[in-house]
């Protein structure tokens, strides 16, 4: 997978003076895999390529969010492409895996 752009949302709001918990949003990848989705369905390109949120609540808790393949898939009506979402799924998991290991 490719990193496309690391958007750094608390960052932003301290250029402008004001606070906002450490809040980043992953874009990030694989045109090959996208690819197959949007021959299905163009409309799909709308959610691609994938993101990840990673985020600090009010406790000090770090939480990571992101659309589920299948969603995306159910979303844009794309029926013919199970191999690509066990792909995705395997890799958002190894991803975040990643992400939130000690």
């Amino acid at each position: 997978m490719t990193i496309f752009t690391r958007i750094d949302h608390a960052a932003g709001a301290a250029k402008l003076g004001k606070a906002l918990r450490p809040t980043v949003v992953l874009i990030f990848g694989n045109p090959n895999i996208g690819t197959l989705l949007m021959q299905s369905e163009q409309t799909v390109a709308i959610d691609l390529p994938l993101k990840l949120l990673a985020w600090e609540d009010e406790g000090g808790q770090v939480w990571i969010a992101y659309n589920e393949p299948g969603y995306l898939v159910k979303r844009h009506a794309i029926t013919n492409r199970d191999p690509v979402v066990v792909k995705m799924r395997k890799a958002m998991s190894h991803f975040t895996a990643a992400a939130t290991a000690e």
